[in-house]
């Protein structure tokens, strides 16, 4: 038990001393030090109080102090740990990445980006905050990545208001497709070893976001909705469901996504070559995902990749997607992603930034103790 307790604490030390010199002084690198083992703390609620009781100081002022004054450098960290995650976890040939959002409910108009907007955490029109996420999945596991604060229209035309939540004057309006837009192409600049993108239908149905990913050669496999209009072999447009409507039955091929909480995720799945002028050696595809209860319940995605990529690829990748809902779920329950009490613009990126790296150490973890103990810890340099 001992020897456990120490390789541990020599494994956690390791790790958060990757982060060093993103903290230019010794009191900001000690007091990130103790909000990462806080949030790793078994307490409920992890905001400024119960970190600081969590590791014995006596208030809240340094957690505070960490986030909103204290000169570090947030997005360091962020690159940092992803180098970290996809050091592990990295697999170019079906490494996903993955983008989507989350919603953080809050009360007031202050905090930044705050507005009444439709969160999925709520299922509703609420006042909340909205994180545009990436994740990067592989059969090793699965962790965020990079993360983006959404800022709606009626706060970057109020340069006051973002002034005041710390949004500097050179933050402008961007959609949450070009937030998702600007981390798949950081990762992509960062050499992060991956072969898919993929996201739902708010993204997907982004025409721009596509053809950037096509432009830059990036695979993907994104949703839309039934009603988007695809270019088929014959060069007319169709609406994805109107194209599925003529497929007979044995075209459609019983086959798992993954595995949920039930066990395997088996859908009905068909494929459709579309868009002919293209590039020799790649390919375009509608794909479908009918339901086995419901056969009127069909989802749709359009998918670019090398050619000859076979349906149960696609079908893979297309499942990856919920690994960043699961993504999401250990954030929040084990790393406090959503407990913060922060207002300003920059205090959210540190909070989020710190419970992701939170989430890396837990990720990284259990993949050395899959493989065996204080050895497996020694192979990845920092456990």
């Amino acid at each position: 038990m001992v020897e456990d307790v120490w390789s541990w604490s020599a494994g956690f030390d390791a790790f958060v001393g990757g982060f060093a010199a993103r903290f230019p002084r010794v009191e900001s690198r000690r007091q990130m030090r103790c909000h990462v083992r806080g949030l790793l703390s078994e307490v409920e609620r992890k905001n400024g109080w119960a970190l600081a009781e969590a590791t014995g100081q006596s208030g809240p002022e340094r957690m505070q102090r960490l986030l909103n004054f204290y000169a570090w450098d947030e997005d360091g960290v962020r690159d940092d740990l992803r180098a970290m995650v996809t050091g592990v976890l990295g697999d170019p040939e079906s490494g996903v990445l993955i983008v989507d959002e989350t919603g953080f409910l809050k009360k007031g108009v202050k905090s930044a980006g705050v507005a009444r907007q439709y969160s999925g955490t709520a299922g509703r029109v609420e006042n909340s905050q909205i994180g545009v996420f990436l994740a990067y999945a592989s059969d090793r596991g699965r962790a965020l990545v990079d993360r983006e604060l959404y800022l709606p229209k009626e706060w970057t035309a109020d340069r006051s208001r973002c002034r005041e939540a710390g949004v500097g004057d050179e933050v402008g309006f961007a959609t949450k497709q070009v937030l998702a837009w600007r981390m798949v192409e950081r990762a992509v600049d960062s050499g992060v070893p991956f072969a898919w993108v993929t996201a739902d239908e708010l993204y997907g149905m982004d025409t721009k976001f596509r053809l950037w990913m096509e432009g830059r050669d990036i695979a993907h496999v994104v949703a839309v909705p039934k009603s988007a209009s695809v270019v088929t072999m014959w060069l007319t447009k169709e609406r994805a469901d109107g194209l599925t409507a003529a497929v007979p039955d044995e075209n459609w091929q019983r086959l798992s996504c993954g595995d949920g909480v039930r066990g395997p995720k088996v859908s009905d799945w068909t494929i459709l070559d579309i868009r002919p002028l293209r590039d020799s050696g790649k390919g375009h595809w509608l794909l479908a995902r009918r339901s086995l209860s419901d056969r009127a319940d069909i989802a749709y995605y359009v998918c670019f990749g090398p050619a000859g990529t076979s349906l149960a690829e696609l079908v893979r990748v297309a499942g990856a997607r919920w690994a960043v809902e699961e993504c999401f779920q250990t954030a929040k329950n084990e790393t406090g992603l959503d407990h913060y009490q922060v207002r300003g613009y920059r205090a959210w990126y540190r909070h989020v930034t710190l419970s992701m790296a939170a989430m890396a150490y837990l990720v990284i973890t259990r993949d050395a103790a899959k493989k065996g103990g204080p050895d497996s810890r020694g192979r990845q340099g920092f456990l």
